[in-house]
């Protein structure tokens, strides 16, 4: 039996709500503004404008909108904002596979134009996940994945293992992925998987009911379904500070003087939200490096039916080619960009703030801006390796990008009410893995508004803040996914880029 079909809608309907809210410890305000049009923040005012309890809301979201078109969100510097993301299953935790196998249902609804998979806003080229390191012997059995693993301590190999544990558990119950997965146990089964003439990594498996999204594309889906709603109020501005009153968020501050108000604030600006929040120890905008290649059509035939191949241990991936460009990327510690803000964010519980403020830096403030050639390098070995067309050894890209993602330690999302704060939630940490809950995370984020945090995901979405100085370090993801090195500083990295070119 084929997996079942999701309502062509392409968006699970409304949750069921008793119209007063004594299941829920939340009685809903009367306004709630949502600071930032990204995932989170689009996804969750949907969600929040199609509950009973919130008829009565008014909602309003404000962000920087396109300079170019003032009427559309997110800005097109927003992570969510891109040509690709990965659509996948593939996780060592089974709290975030099973998630994503629910999003995965309404990604692959293609049967009319305006579900969320059609006109070319998902593409099904299937996942070939690796890793490098000692292979083990093939069909060495792997034990269930778990939501408990300690994601500190795993490798690429382990992120890896773990991730095929849980899809042959997803599998256990799904014929049709039963039928779509296969192991790759050594780099000649993962050669011929890849079907480019190149390879990665020493052990892995490819899933075929994994694949792509146009992320752009997939937003521009989004933000129409909102407008649609008629409920929602969107307002184009930059948010300089959050207002408070004793130690009550009453609304936010924008850079030309206006202040909006609402009984409940929620912060979900991604990478921008350690401007706005402490998030010291917490999470961290680290900036990740992506590169597209033109290709020709003999080229892109070429490569018409090769899968993503994403290295968890290198952290180096590549995407399928779509009107004649190839992206690649890596998903890395990424690089660290302190800023001194003139305005300092909402302290929380430290005693000394951070100097500081690691912030994205894009094309939208520094239309110059390429990616350093620490990280161009990598990206030419990636595809060197896995795609080793002898055309494309030496061609330039045609565009580099610096994609921003909001890093916590475990890769888990901050979904929660700020603990010292009344009036703030707060909805950020992507670890750049995100955008494929599209479909179904405003839903959960809602949820924890109402006070009913999914029981999955109790204890990993919760604010997680230090109890002292001491005991605050310096976020690194380490899930066992990333690449590249730890602590880099973009302005070192663009220095030495320059002077290698001059």
């Amino acid at each position: 039996m084929a997996t079942p079909s999701a309502p062509s809608s392409s968006l699970p309907p409304p949750k069921p709500q008793q119209s007063s809210s004594a299941s829920s410890p939340l009685s809903p305000p009367s306004s709630i503004l949502i600071i930032g049009s990204g995932v989170f923040g689009l996804t969750t005012a949907y969600a929040l404008s199609r509950r009973h309890d919130f008829v009565n809301t008014t909602i309003t979201v404000v962000d920087r909108a396109d300079p170019s078109n003032p009427d559309v969100f997110p800005a097109p510097d927003a992570a969510s904002v891109d040509t690709s993301r990965i659509i996948r299953a593939d996780y060592p935790d089974a709290a975030y596979a099973a998630l994503a196998a629910e999003a995965q249902l309404q990604w692959r609804q293609q049967t009319h134009p305006d579900d969320l998979g059609s006109e070319g806003r998902y593409s099904e080229s299937g996942l070939l996940v690796v890793a490098d390191g000692p292979a083990p012997p093939p069909g060495t059995p792997v034990a269930p994945g778990t939501s408990v693993i300690d994601k500190s301590k795993l490798t690429g190999m382990d992120y890896a293992r773990f991730s095929w544990a849980n899809v042959l558990s997803l599998a256990s119950s799904d014929p049709e992925l039963a039928a779509r997965i296969k192991e790759c146990p050594n780099t000649d089964a993962i050669k011929a998987a890849l079907g480019t003439g190149g390879s990665s990594g020493s052990w892995g498996y490819i899933n075929g009911l994994s694949g792509w999204a146009n992320a752009g594309a997939s937003m521009a889906w989004l933000y129409k379904r909102v407008r649609a709603e008629g409920r929602i109020n969107f307002v184009a501005g930059e948010v300089t500070n959050l207002e408070v009153s004793g130690n009550t968020v009453t609304g936010a501050r924008l850079s030309d003087g206006r202040v909006l108000s609402a009984d409940l604030v929620m912060v979900s600006a991604g990478a921008w939200t350690g401007r706005l929040v402490d998030l010291t120890g917490q999470a961290i905008a680290t900036g990740q490096v992506l590169g597209y290649i033109d290709l020709t059509p003999e080229e892109e035939a070429q490569l018409a039916h090769m899968p993503v191949i994403l290295n968890l241990s290198t952290g180096l991936f590549v995407i399928p080619p779509r009107n004649g460009v190839l992206k690649v990327a890596r998903h890395a510690y990424g690089y660290l960009n302190p800023t001194t803000l003139s305005v300092p964010p909402l302290a929380s519980f430290v005693t000394t703030p951070a100097a500081a403020v690691s912030l994205p830096l894009t094309t939208l403030t520094d239309p110059t801006l390429q990616i350093p050639t620490e990280g161009a390098d990598d990206l030419r070995r990636a595809l060197h390796e896995m795609v080793p067309l002898p055309s494309l050894r030496d061609r330039p890209f045609s565009k580099t990008r610096i994609c921003w993602y909001s890093d916590t330690p475990t890769a888990d999302f901050i979904v929660d009410y700020h603990p010292k704060y009344k009036g703030l939630f707060v909805a950020t940490g992507d670890s750049g893995h995100a955008f494929k809950f599209l479909p179904v995370i405003g839903e959960k984020i809602a949820d924890v508004i109402a006070g009913q945090c999914p029981p999955e995901f109790v204890g990993k979405w919760n604010w997680r803040y230090p109890a002292s100085d001491a005991a605050i370090k310096t976020v690194i993801t380490e899930d066992g996914s990333r690449g590249g090195v730890p602590g880099l500083i973009l302005s070192t990295e663009l220095e030495r880029t320059s002077a290698v070119l001059n």
